[in-house]
């Protein structure tokens, strides 16, 4: 694995080193294109498969079976000539395919012929009072600890949200000997009903008897408080307790750790500097590119794979990055796809791996009062603003995210919007009595990652980029 780009041209430039990722750039390197992997972690695996090559958890009933399935993509990538960078930060992509990269305070520029933006998903903002305080954390940020380090918690812990990530966390823990004092459930009772037309999909998907049996296991285990309406976090300087209401009746408990989770959605950012359409998804109430069958986007030669194309899983994340790459050689080495599974088979088993996803999509819909916070709530930590600032910027004629940053500099943080975007967009979008879609979101430029002015000042320039600053 290199340092930095060997060449200034690829066929296939591959971003992001999760499940979609690693299968995208083993099938294009497979078919013979030249193809460079760029992943901005310390090693492969992305969020899933989270050091994969270099976790000090060994047993792997503690993991579960699902996560070592990362080893085997890692391993069919390794057995490839694609060039692989880990540590590399991409700050743009442009309409053009090419690329800028930050690899050790450095940047390099790529250019491709086909791009595959393999970035996956973020955990969607959980803006409760109190959700900014120290010992408050995501549970995807207790995972990455947990599977990179074998760290668990030895506190009093509470988890508090909904969603399989939740349960299968919870299980981790407790697996490799952690804490979890209770865990506070805030899936709607509604949902339940509203799933129940697409149950049998999920009955006969792979997902039912592993969630079963996960959810058995912590149950066995921990107090789990279903129904949770309300939630808070509150403490000096430092988490002390979390407060609730189920029930119709509030409890309050003493805590250390607070982890939170409503979800994932997907990492929209690069895309959308490089002017990829996105659309409001209703389900998922998200943003997601518009794709066609292939996850090719509305820019040419740009194609979207894995969770940052909606939220599907890593199964079919996998599947998905399959499709992107053999896509991508059909349209520049036709008769190298001769050589990878066909696009029919493919399709078959990404509706297996999705099915029972809508399911899940309507029972794990998040409640709107744990989206679309109120009074002093914290939406956008960076600029500390809280839902009453956005609102009487609405009422004094903020009309979307983007005019909102001229009053509140929401989203101008170094997040880049990442934590709040959507929060304000559906609070807005409330207030005015708007559709998410008709409110729009942040607009995104490069770098869509923070870089030093010294990196920029040393990208290597033409004769025409002096003159255009340069007097004289």
């Amino acid at each position: 694995m290199t340092v930095a780009p060997k060449r200034e041209a690829y066929d296939v430039v591959v971003i992001g080193a999760g499940p979609a990722g690693l299968a995208a750039a083993a099938t294009s390197a497979e078919a013979g294109l030249s193809t460079l992997l760029l992943d901005e972690n310390i090693g492969p695996g992305g969020q899933v498969f989270r050091a994969i090559s270099s976790t000090p958890v060994t047993d792997r009933n503690q993991l579960g079976a699902d996560y070592w399935v990362g080893a085997d993509l890692v391993q069919a990538l390794r057995t490839t000539s694609a060039e692989v960078i880990h540590r590399a930060t991409v700050w743009s992509l442009d309409r053009n395919l090419e690329i800028a990269v930050s690899v050790g305070g450095a940047s390099a520029f790529v250019k491709a012929q086909r791009v595959i933006l393999a970035t996956g998903a973020l955990e969607r903002p959980f803006p409760i009072p109190g959700w900014t305080l120290p010992g408050v954390m995501t549970a995807g940020a207790a995972q990455t600890m947990l599977k990179s380090s074998a760290l668990v918690p030895d506190g009093r812990t509470v988890i508090a949200g909904q969603g399989p990530l939740l349960w299968l966390l919870a299980a981790q823990i407790l697996r490799l000997g952690g804490r979890i004092d209770r865990i506070l459930d805030t899936t709607e009772r509604g949902n339940y009903f509203a799933a129940l037309p697409h149950a049998f999909a999920f009955l006969t998907s792979p997902y039912f008897t592993k969630g079963l049996a996960m959810m058995r296991e912590v149950k066995a285990k921990v107090q789990v408080v279903s129904g949770v309406t309300e939630l808070s976090a509150a403490g000096e300087g430092q988490l002390a307790s979390v407060s609730y209401v189920a029930g119709g009746k509030r409890d309050t408990i003493p805590a250390d750790l607070l982890l939170l989770h409503q979800g994932v959605v997907p990492n929209v950012n690069l895309a959308m500097s490089a002017g990829v359409e996105h659309r409001w998804d209703d389900l998922q109430l998200c943003w997601s590119p518009v794709l066609d069958a292939s996850g090719n986007s509305s820019v040419a030669g740009i194609a979207i794979a894995g969770d940052g194309a909606g939220i599907g899983g890593a199964n079919a994340a996998v599947v998905r990055g399959r499709i992107a790459a053999r896509a991508a050689v059909e349209a520049l080495v036709p008769a190298a796809a001769a050589k990878l599974p066909s696009m029919t088979a493919l399709r078959t088993d990404l509706a297996r791996a999705e099915r029972g996803r809508v399911f899940l999509d309507t029972l794990f819909r998040p409640a709107p009062q744990f989206r679309i916070p109120s009074g002093d709530t914290i939406v956008c930590r960076c600029e500390e603003v809280t839902a009453k600032d956005v609102l009487d910027s609405v009422a004094i004629g903020a009309t979307g995210p983007n005019q909102l940053k001229a009053y509140r500099r929401t989203g101008m943080g170094p997040c880049q919007g990442r934590l709040c975007g959507l929060t304000v967009t559906e609070l807005m979008a409330q207030a005015r009595g708007k559709t998410p879609q008709e409110i729009g979101y942040y607009r995104l430029r490069a770098p869509v990652k923070p870089i030093t002015l010294a990196e920029l000042a040393a990208v290597p320039k033409s004769e025409a980029d002096v003159k255009a600053v340069v007097r004289g």
